[in-house]
């Protein structure tokens, strides 16, 4: 090495270097620590996943897709809203049992602004007769008082207890039997968990927000939160 000749930090490229990387470095740190608060804020319920709400809103034209609202399911809310949820659920499914709460909250609190269809995605043991017994109920107008229910009830039950469940909730039970018996709206269940299917629907709940898919239980405060947020 030749007496007197600058190492490469002493030189002008080498100090802008280091200062590039140096300014590079607390970009990084500061961006890291900006995730970690809003990451932390949406976990907490101080703001919503902008992400999903900018997604639901790409959707909102294809909201009253036949695929995704059903041809002959039960629904709550408003028949002209401004937010369309649409449920794949199992009554034998312990997340929607954690999930049906916050729908029976959001069906009067917001009534007027949001409609909430149910459709039927049996996937555990028995769950194609319970569905049904909930179809029967409601052939009776009774089907919310029985979805309620049948989740409440939800693994304290035997199949041979649904007609004392259709009385209970103030069903003629013969009627209710016989129904039953006949698996009526047995094609009602299969179309639904077709539909399902070809949506992209692989466990309970998914959930369908003006057309936008998602899947599992969704946590009482962000789904609040995402509705107020969709009605302004």
């Amino acid at each position: 090495m030749e007496t007197g000749q600058k190492q490469w930090y002493s030189r002008w490229w080498g100090i802008l270097l280091i200062l590039f990387l140096t300014l590079f470095l607390i970009v990084l740190v500061a961006l890291g620590f900006y995730i970690l608060d809003i990451a932390g804020k949406i976990k907490s319920g101080e703001i919503v996943n902008e992400q999903i709400l900018t997604e639901i809103d790409k959707y909102k034209n294809t909201k009253e897709n036949p695929a995704i609202i059903g041809t002959n399911n039960y629904w709550l809310g408003s028949a002209k809203p401004k937010i369309t949820i649409v449920e794949f659920a199992d009554f034998n499914c312990p997340n929607c049992k954690n999930s049906f709460p916050n729908i029976r909250e959001i069906s009067l609190k917001y009534k007027n602004d949001v409609k909430i269809i149910f459709r039927d995605f049996p996937i555990y043991e028995n769950s194609i007769n319970v569905a049904l017994a909930a179809r029967c109920a409601g052939e009776q107008g009774l089907f919310w008082l029985m979805h309620d229910k049948l989740y409440a009830q939800q693994g304290k039950f035997e199949l041979d207890q649904l007609p004392n469940f259709a009385n209970q909730i103030g069903a003629e039970v013969n009627k209710f039997n016989e129904c039953l018996s006949s698996e009526k709206y047995i094609s009602d269940i299969k179309k639904d968990y077709a539909d399902g299917q070809s949506l992209g629907v692989t466990g309970t709940p998914t959930w369908f927000i003006n057309g936008y898919k998602i899947a599992g239980d969704i946590p009482h405060d962000l789904f609040i939160q995402i509705v107020e947020e969709l009605i302004k």
